[in-house]
C-alpha cells in the first residue's frame, strides 16, 4: 500500500484544515488507517485511527472533541478534520495503515506511512 498525504498548510489559531491521505492498491478497506503527528524536537504521536469500516474512531485526548477521522473506502482516502487549530496542534501530520483489525496507537503496528503533510498553526 502506498499513501499520499495532502492538505496541510498555514492556519490561524482557531482556524480548521482538512487533510487527506489517498491509498493506492484494492485492499484499502482491509487495513486499519491512522494519523499520526510529529512536531519539532519531539516524538511521533497517535492522532486519530479508524476501523476498517470506519464505525469505530479512537482519539488522543488532545485532539478528541476538535479533530475528526472517516473514510471513504471507494475512494480509499482516510480523512482528517481539524477545527479548533491550536498552536500545539503545529506538526508534520502523517497517515498509515496496519494490516489488522485493531486500531493500535503505538507506530510500531503501522506497516506502510505515507510521506506526511505541514500543519502549522499561527497564534
Amino acid at each position: 500500500v502506498q499513501l499520499q498525504a495532502s492538505g496541510g498548510g498555514l492556519v490561524q489559531n482557531g482556524g480548521s484544515l482538512r487533510l487527506s491521505c489517498a491509498a493506492s492498491g484494492r485492499t484499502f478497506s482491509s487495513y486499519i488507517m491512522a494519523w499520526f503527528r510529529q512536531a519539532p524536537g519531539k516524538e511521533r504521536e497517535f492522532v486519530a485511527g479508524i476501523s476498517l469500516g470506519g464505525g469505530v474512531t479512537y482519539y488522543a485526548d488532545s485532539v478528541a472533541g476538535r479533530f475528526t477521522i472517516s473514510r471513504d473506502n471507494a475512494k480509499n482516502t482516510v480523512y482528517l478534520r481539524m477545527n479548533s487549530l491550536k498552536p500545539e496542534d503545529t506538526a508534520v501530520y502523517y497517515c498509515a495503515a496496519a494490516n489488522t483489525i485493531v486500531v493500535y496507537t503505538t507506530l510500531k503496528m503501522y506497516d506502510y506511512w505515507g510521506q506526511g503533510t505541514l500543519v502549522t498553526v499561527s497564534s
